[in-house]
């Protein structure tokens, strides 16, 4: 398992996982699966302040995980929001363990004081690969999204670097 920078000709493999995520998830609060131009401008957001990792078997593409700003404003800069998105066929297989262990170690060099995650209610496993990375549930977010016929709570976990 290779873990390394995302890469443009990887944007069609992060858009299918992505895609998956949107219509068979309430991982991500996309309603309608998204086009490889839309990825791409996606994609551009990220960098060296806002890395974008890719797990890579074999050279097939099995997860992602990135940090993005948390907010716009300047106060915020030393906080980021954490994602984690693996494919489904690689679930279960420490993808995501390894993908959070990276771009932890990418926030630390960056200098960043907190990581921020929101984690849809009922998301065991994404609350489970959290808590074993020392993130804290710190509050929730009661029915702000409406998905597959019901309103679906946000919960937020923090981390302190």
């Amino acid at each position: 398992m290779l873990i390394r920078n995302a890469e443009q000709t990887d944007i069609p493999s992060l858009l299918a996982i992505y895609n998956h995520a949107i219509e068979h998830t309430t991982a991500t609060f996309d309603l309608k699966k998204q086009t490889i131009e839309q990825r791409k401008k996606w994609f551009s957001k990220y960098g060296d302040r806002y890395p974008l990792l890719v797990a890579e078997d074999d050279g097939k593409i099995t997860g992602y995980s990135c940090l993005s700003a948390y907010r716009d404003k300047p106060a915020y800069q030393w906080t980021c929001e954490l994602s984690v998105y693996v494919d489904p066929g690689s679930q279960g297989k420490g993808i995501g363990k390894w993908l959070m262990e990276a771009v932890l170690e990418k926030a630390k060099t960056l200098g960043y004081h907190s990581v921020i995650s929101g984690i849809t209610a009922g998301n065991q496993a994404s609350i489970k690969l959290h808590e074993q990375f020392h993130f804290e549930f710190i509050g929730s977010f009661r029915e702000v999204g409406y998905k597959f016929e019901n309103w679906q709570d946000v919960w937020f976990y923090q981390l302190m670097l």
